[in-house]
């Protein structure tokens, strides 16, 4: 009796594995599902691309090729040209020290963007605050001077522009005339002597997964621009313009009709198209080095922008969802790859001309979210093979 009870459960469980939650879309299926998408009413005509993995061939398009406000979906060519130009396993060092002058201080930094402007937020992220590296060097320097500083010499390397007015600022208001000497990395050692503080960044890519998880706006700009910068381009936003297009090029697909302004999307003048932005994803699935950006991407209903979507919406399509989000007023946007069964599909979908409200861009979302999960499928485990099962049962 034993027996036959367990036989009977090991059948269950077998046909349970063996038996889809959903069904996975092949081509045909996936293009009609995306061809009733784009003529919902909410989703104001937008620019969308489907693209099979496993064939590398375009399934669906629809306004493909007209130019349209990405929103944050920029941050995935941000996050390709940070993988490219950048070493993964790099972090970004900053050190306050004493300077061998009396009432001096040096800055070495080298652009770290993981350093936060804003104390509380820094404290509640386990950040560098700025506050914290001027209030430390401040309170070594007039300790270095028997407890009264009036003018400072501050000899710094690269840091950002907004950072050195922020010391200057925060001197200030402390009663501190601070004047800044931009010096070489080299000047500023030999200029270094009791080390006051030392700030280290997570890696390259920690760095990047947060900002494509949370949509970091500030990060994406930074590291956009020190790939620039390691590519050999301006350290600014047309040095950008220039890496993405130059690494387009690279890779095969036509940058011609990308206009980039920021690495962040929040310019409303940036504007790409939804087959570039599925020709990129395609060609990050087969690059083994890109391809470990898939993993900052936000999960349907599990982590980052993603977090709260699909759990009462589209249920169906939790964990099955990797992608990258996009939110402008007016603008709603998705970009990234979805499971169905043992196939893969990358998707874009820019919603730029809808109502610009709040309640437009939530239906915006649902309906998006809500037609994706019909394609949306487990890739299942093999199945059991119960004429097997029988015969280990009956084998004494």
């Amino acid at each position: 009796m034993n027996k036959l009870l367990g036989f009977s459960a090991i059948l269950l469980s077998a046909s349970l594995l063996a038996t889809p939650s959903a069904t996975a879309s092949g081509p045909v299926s996936a293009a009609n599902v995306f061809g009733r998408l784009v003529a919902e009413p909410e989703m104001g005509n937008p620019s969308v691309s489907l693209l099979d993995l496993s064939t590398g061939e375009i399934v669906f398009e629809s306004n493909a090729y007209s130019q349209r406000k990405p929103a944050s979906t920029m941050k995935l060519l941000s996050a390709v040209a940070i993988l490219k130009y950048l070493e993964p396993d790099k972090s970004f060092v900053t050190t306050v020290s004493l300077g061998t002058m009396p009432d001096s201080l040096v800055i070495n930094g080298s652009y770290d963007p993981w350093i936060s402007m804003d104390h509380r937020t820094a404290t509640k992220m386990n950040r560098t605050s700025f506050p914290r590296l001027a209030f430390n060097g401040l309170t070594a320097a007039k300790k270095n001077s028997g407890g009264s500083v009036k003018k400072l010499k501050v000899y710094y390397n690269e840091l950002y522009s907004n950072e050195v007015a922020t010391f200057k600022a925060f001197f200030k208001k402390r009663g501190v005339a601070a004047s800044f000497i931009k010096v070489t990395e080299e000047k500023a050692m030999s200029l270094s002597s009791e080390q006051v503080v030392y700030s280290t960044s997570p890696t390259v890519r920690e760095i990047m997964n947060w900002f494509l998880l949370w949509s970091d706006n500030a990060l994406s700009e930074r590291m956009a621009r020190l790939a620039a910068k390691a590519s050999g381009n301006e350290f600014n936003d047309k040095g950008v313009a220039i890496t993405f297009a130059t690494l387009l090029n690279e890779m095969g697909i036509d940058p011609s009709k990308i206009i980039v302004k920021d690495a962040s999307g929040l310019s409303r003048e940036n504007k790409v198209t939804a087959n570039v932005l599925v020709q990129l994803l395609y060609k990050v699935r087969l690059d083994p080095l890109l391809s470990t950006l898939i993993d900052g991407l936000p999960v349907s209903g599990e982590t980052g922008t993603l977090q709260r979507r699909y759990i009462e919406t589209a249920p169906e399509a939790v964990g099955l969802v990797k992608a990258k989000t996009g939110t402008l007023i007016g603008t709603v946007s998705l970009a990234g790859y979805v499971q169905s069964g043992e196939r893969e599909y990358a998707f874009a979908v820019i919603a730029d001309k809808i109502k610009r409200t709040n309640a437009a861009s939530d239906k915006a979302r649902k309906t998006l979210d809500r037609y994706l999960a019909k394609i949306a499928a487990p890739l299942l485990a093999p199945a059991v093979d119960t004429a097997t099962v029988i015969t280990d049962l009956q084998t004494p």
